[in-house]
């Protein structure tokens, strides 16, 4: 792996973290964050964050692990977020949340594990 790529990943965990952190102080729960505008705004500018850094991977980065990790669809909702923040559906960023970033968390977390020790 790349020590860009590496890189990438280790800020990519971080905005995961980030996001832990954000539900453990607005709250585990839908209703908590469907209704607090600065909940919502928070994880949506970090799920941003992270499709700006997925789009930095290499290209070779991507295409080996395209069976772990939908990258596109990670590009796919930083540009949402972008472009038409006024249209999101705040059920999926949820859904997001809950399922998605664990996953890729831990996809980093095992990735930079390995280059460390590469």
């Amino acid at each position: 792996m790349l020590p860009r790529d590496l890189q990438r990943l280790e800020h990519i965990c971080d905005y995961c973290r980030n996001i832990e952190e954000t539900v453990v102080r607005f709250g585990d729960d839908f209703e908590s964050f469907h209704s607090d505008r600065a909940y919502h705004d928070l994880i949506c500018f970090y799920l941003l964050q992270i499709g700006e850094l997925v789009g930095d991977l290499s290209e070779e980065m991507r295409a080996v692990s395209s069976g772990q990790m939908e990258w596109s669809a990670m590009k796919g909702m930083r540009n949402i977020v972008a472009h038409h923040y006024g249209s999101i559906r705040l059920d999926i960023v949820w859904n997001t949340v809950k399922k998605d970033i664990p996953k890729l968390k831990a996809f980093c977390e095992e990735n930079l594990d390995e280059g460390s020790t590469a």
